[in-house]
């Protein structure tokens, strides 16, 4: 029986994170979480494993570690305007983080990158539109005396 040569494997890394992101957009959250943490375990020091699971995180609503797991994307990759757009959005649907969201998206709105231009405008707006309006969705929640 031939041995697992462990190089092979390392050059499938980004094959395991695309897959997933397509898991990901797929709602095969097991898979993913697979798949990542595969990726992870190839390059440990790479950024894109904690972004794909920051992203995972994000889809399942679960915002405190979708946070956590984009902010220590920032800290291997602090100049990844994608990673801070993502952990912008994550803040921006947290009341209590919407300061927070609003200085990370304002920081990358004039990105190089059009996309990610594009995303933290559209994460600004979204702001301004949606939970700053009177009253916000939290406001609107509380009883009125």
């Amino acid at each position: 029986m031939a041995k697992w040569n462990w190089k092979q494997c390392k050059e499938d890394f980004v094959l395991f994170v695309e897959a997933g992101f397509i898991a990901v957009n797929q709602a095969d959250e097991d898979a993913a979480l697979k798949l990542f943490k595969a990726a992870e375990t190839l390059n440990p020091t790479h950024h894109l494993p904690k972004i794909g699971m920051g992203y995972l995180y994000l889809h399942m609503l679960d915002l405190k570690k979708a946070c956590k797991m984009l902010e220590e994307a920032l800290e291997i990759d602090p100049d990844n305007d994608m990673a801070k757009a993502m952990l912008g959005i994550t803040m921006s649907l947290d009341p209590a983080m919407t300061a927070k969201a609003e200085k990370v998206l304002k920081e990358i709105r004039h990105s190089e990158n059009k996309m990610v231009k594009e995303l933290s405008g559209s994460a600004l707006d979204f702001i301004d539109t949606f939970i700053k309006k009177e009253p916000s969705p939290v406001q609107g929640q509380r009883k009125k005396k």
